[in-house]
This record gives C-alpha cells, sequence and structure tokens, in this order.
C-alpha cells in the first residue's frame, strides 16, 4: 500500500509546528487554486492534495494517528479493534502504544479489512474523513448572498453564500467529505471564510466604518456632503461648526445580518476637516480679519 507522505507535500519536516503547517498551506494553496490555474490538471491535482494534506496535519488528533498509523490513520480506531479480538486481550489501554509502525499497520490492514478478516470487519461501519477548506472573500461579495463553486477534493460544490459571513467563520457541508467505510456516512466537509479589508469601509461586527473629508467652509457655514455607502453615494447635510471628527450614523447602511433577512447594521460617518492651504493675499486677509473678530 502506497505512503502518502503528508508533511512532503506541504514541504514540512515531522517536527513542524501548527502556525508552520498553516503558513505552509495557505501558501500552497493560493499557488494551486483552481481560479489561478484555469484547465491546469496538475495544479488542481497539487490543490486536491495541499487539501488533504492540511486537513489531517492541522488537527492535533489526526497528526498523531497519522504519525503512528500512516495513510490508515482514519481506520486507526478498527485496527484497534481487530488487534484485540486477534490477541484476545482486550483490557489493553486505550492509550497504549501500538507495537506495530506505519508499514506493520498497512500490511495488517490489508489482511484483515482485504482478506481473511474481511467478513469480522463488515458488520462495522465507520464516517469517512471530514475534509477542511479556505475560500478567500472580498468584503462585497460578503455583503450579497450568492453562488460559487469550489473544488474539494477532485470534486466540483456549488455551494450558497449567505449575506453577512464573517472573516474566519467556518460553516458545514454535512457529507461532503470522504466516503465512509462499510457503508457507513461520509464525512462533512468544513469551509473557513477569508474575508478581505475593504478601501473605503471598515467592517466591525455589523457596523461599517468611513471616513470623509469635508472643507473647512462647509464644517464652519454648513451644507451638503455625498457620502459612499455600499449601496451608492447617499447626501448628507453638515450642520454648521461641525468639528473635526464629529461622527454620524447612518441607520441600517452598515452590513447585512448573518442569515436575517432585511436586517443591516448601521454606518459610522467621521468627518475629517480639510484645513485650506496655498491661500492667495486676499484669503488670508479676510481669515486674520476673522482672527482678530
Amino acid at each position: 500500500m502506497a505512503y502518502i507522505d503528508y508533511y512532503n507535500i506541504l514541504g514540512l519536516a515531522k517536527d513542524a509546528s501548527a502556525d508552520d503547517i498553516k503558513k505552509a498551506y495557505r501558501k500552497l494553496a493560493r499557488k494551486y487554486h483552481p481560479d489561478l490555474n484555469p484547465n491546469d490538471k496538475d495544479a488542481n491535482k497539487r490543490f486536491q492534495e495541499v487539501n488533504e494534506a492540511n486537513e489531517v496535519l492541522s488537527d492535533p488528533e489526526k497528526r498523531k494517528k497519522y504519525d503512528q498509523y500512516g495513510e490508515n490513520w482514519q481506520h486507526a480506531e478498527a485496527f484497534a479493534e481487530q488487534q484485540q479480538q486477534a490477541s484476545g486481550a482486550g483490557q489493553r489501554s486505550q492509550n497504549q502504544q501500538s507495537p506495530f509502525g506505519a508499514e506493520d499497520f498497512s500490511d495488517f490492514f490489508e489482511s484483515m479489512f482485504g482478506g481473511a478478516g474481511r467478513s469480522s470487519s463488515r458488520s462495522s461501519r465507520y464516517k469517512g474523513q471530514d475534509l477542511h477548506a479556505e475560500l478567500d472573500l472580498s468584503m462585497l461579495d460578503a455583503y450579497t448572498t450568492h453562488k460559487q463553486t469550489i473544488t474539494v477534493n477532485g470534486k466540483n460544490l456549488r455551494i450558497t453564500i449567505p449575506a453577512g459571513i464573517s472573516n474566519g467563520q467556518v460553516i458545514k457541508l454535512k457529507g461532503q467529505g470522504m466516503p465512509g467505510m462499510n457503508n457507513g456516512p461520509a464525512g462533512d466537509l468544513y469551509i473557513t471564510f477569508n474575508i478581505t479589508e475593504h478601501p473605503l469601509f471598515k467592517r466591525l461586527d455589523n457596523d461599517l466604518y468611513i471616513n470623509q473629508e469635508i472643507d473647512l467652509y462647509t464644517a464652519v457655514l454648513g451644507g451638503d456632503t455625498m457620502v459612499d455607502t455600499v449601496g451608492g453615494k447617499v447626501k448628507l447635510k453638515v450642520s454648521p461648526g461641525t468639528q473635526n471628527g464629529t461622527k454620524v450614523r447612518l441607520k441600517g447602511k452598515g452590513f447585512p445580518i448573518y442569515k436575517k433577512e432585511g436586517e443591516f447594521g448601521h454606518l459610522y460617518v467621521t468627518y475629517q476637516v480639510k484645513i485650506p492651504t496655498h491661500l492667495n493675499d486676499r484669503q488670508k486677509e479676510l481669515f486674520e480679519e476673522l482672527a482678530k473678530s
């Protein structure tokens, strides 16, 4: 049985830290992502391998089993059960280290589940391996409910992304992981969303924040200013005597609230008063007169 070296796939040593694994995965996932390598079968295959390696090595329990049992780590419990039945020793502690290495396990697994032991394992159903993936979205993508096609483990999935998804949020797609063993249920797919920042808006939970520059004359005398919102520009009235740093709230002009249709956060606008420069002589005189008065 061929041994899949997940550490080699990510370009890491076996003593790699969790942070090393995360960094290596993100770098390679971006490099081989199908969106950046359309119609490239080799890149698509590498992307699948990188996802599979990260799914195992990023989980401490799965990594421990993988280090002990090799690529058949997901059947470690079945192996331990069959080992107990074969030895008649059923008193082994679950924490006792197996005397078998990865190659011994592969051979034993083949004989137990592929040959003479097939009938004894047929009644045992095991859930398939869970898969993990990451999906990058812009803030504007996260603003509206939309569909996207993602490729996970060689399979294209058309998923609906609800408006209001947050950075770092994880959603589970039941039954979209690896197939189960002996007609057991398939594993699940967990997708982590990475939301990139917007050049104008800052998002905090469901609220958006933006800085709005106004000239000194509008701040002193009052007037109108056009402010950007995600849905387009709106006109705001600036009160006379508005101070630099004044904040106003536009109710319901923020980010959609996740899975609460029609509900939105607020948009907070902070005024930044622009001080005029390069004044001509007449303008300087007027300011001097104001200062004297």
